[in-house]
């Protein structure tokens, strides 16, 4: 039996042309013409002022660290549940990053808990769009303005995604973006940077250009560059930028794909979560998501952790999602709580992820029919 993966990277139309379109142009290096249409790609897909194409969501996030300029005794607002990489670019500029509580109904940060954590050192706060659905950002732009404090989307997995008609990456002050193999849109790694605030812009160039003007003399602007400002080497090569190009603009295909396969779960696992077993995902209606994940929240641990094995079991590869920050050994050495977290502990013992790819196909079905059987031997 073939084994159903988490994901699987896809072809979707000019990868391999484009990559060898970059070859022949001469130029592997970062900037070049496929890191150009590739960023007014994310421009227009996104409504933000300018795009900065990283070789990482993880460098972006820490471009956006530079950019709130965080240091020593600066603290940063985010939700524990999240990807490491969220409190590592607050870490490595020497602020604190502060964690709290989510919303139980949409797993994403809890404004109310946001605003009841800001204090005189708050810098910023740090807005995860948890499986591809935006936070409340009206909310958090509430929380966040009396402080002065920045608002950054962390929007690795939501490129596409809509919150009151407006896409991801427009919502904040800045926000970062992944196009690692396990997003929507891929190219192995690599991520990009989005602004809204026209005075952050020049800045954000230099930071990704290891700290020179690189950019303004590419421009004709000034007739040497040097170095100016902290920085550190954020650009991704030209092959990566070529990928991403073709995957970018199948954009709305890949991710109609995927909504299907998100609804197709839903309709499927509707009468389960009707009796109680499990519970599905909920959003509210101002928010539109791009299929990016689609998950199942059990009873408990052993829960989980038995319908895990079943499915692997099956063939059928099924992960949890996240280890909370707050509670690993990191978070407790460099990062605070405020608060309580009783449901990010909760979500992290509960949550499975099921298949979702643009390759997947029929293979939903043999995931649907496993994951009922397990229901119907352990009711």
């Amino acid at each position: 039996m073939v084994t159903v993966p988490f994901n699987t990277p896809t072809l979707i139309g000019n990868e391999i042309a484009y990559i060898r379109e970059a070859i022949r142009r001469g130029q592997l290096s970062g900037d070049g013409h496929f890191t150009a249409r590739c960023q007014k790609l994310i421009e227009d897909l996104t409504g933000a002022r300018k795009a900065l194409l990283t070789h990482s969501c993880t460098a972006a996030l820490e471009m956006a660290a530079i950019l709130c300029d965080l240091g020593p005794g600066d603290e940063v607002v985010m939700p524990s549940f999240t990807f490491v990489s969220t409190a590592n670019a607050v870490v490595l500029r020497g602020a604190t990053p502060v964690f709290v509580d989510i919303d139980p109904a949409t797993l994403n940060i809890d404004p109310a808990r946001v605003a009841d954590a800001m204090t005189p050192r708050t810098r910023a706060v740090f807005a995860v769009h948890y499986a591809g659905f935006p936070a409340d950002m009206d909310a958090l732009r509430d929380a966040a303005a009396p402080h002065n404090a920045l608002l950054v989307e962390d929007a690795a997995q939501a490129l596409g995604s809509f919150y009151k008609g407006r896409p991801a990456g427009s919502l904040g002050d800045m926000a970062a973006f992944s196009f690692h193999e396990t997003k929507n849109i891929i190219s192995g790694e690599g991520g990009a940077l989005t602004l809204m605030r026209p005075d952050l812009i020049e800045r954000a160039e230099i930071i990704r250009e290891k700290g020179t003007d690189r950019s303004k003399f590419f421009r004709g602007q000034v007739d040497k560059y040097s170095w100016v400002d902290l920085g550190s080497s954020f650009l991704p090569g030209e092959l990566i930028s070529s990928y991403m190009c073709a995957q970018l603009e199948s954009a709305e295909v890949i991710n109609t794909r995927r909504r299907a396969v998100y609804g197709h779960y839903m309709d499927a696992f509707a009468d389960l979560a009707q009796t109680g077993r499990i519970a599905l995902p909920r959003q509210s209606n101002a928010v539109t998501g791009n299929g990016h994940m689609f998950y199942l929240l059990m009873r408990d641990l052993a829960d989980r952790t038995a319908f895990i094995d079943h499915m692997r079991a099956a063939e059928i590869i099924t992960p949890f999602h996240y280890v909370p920050l707050h509670s690993a050994p990191a978070g407790r050495r460099f990062g605070r709580t405020h608060g309580g977290m009783d449901v990010t502990d909760r979500i992290s013992d509960t949550l499975v992820r099921l298949p979702v790819f643009f390759d997947l196909g029929a293979g939903i079905e043999r995931v649907i029919d496993a994951a009922q059987g397990y229901f119907r031997a352990n009711p």
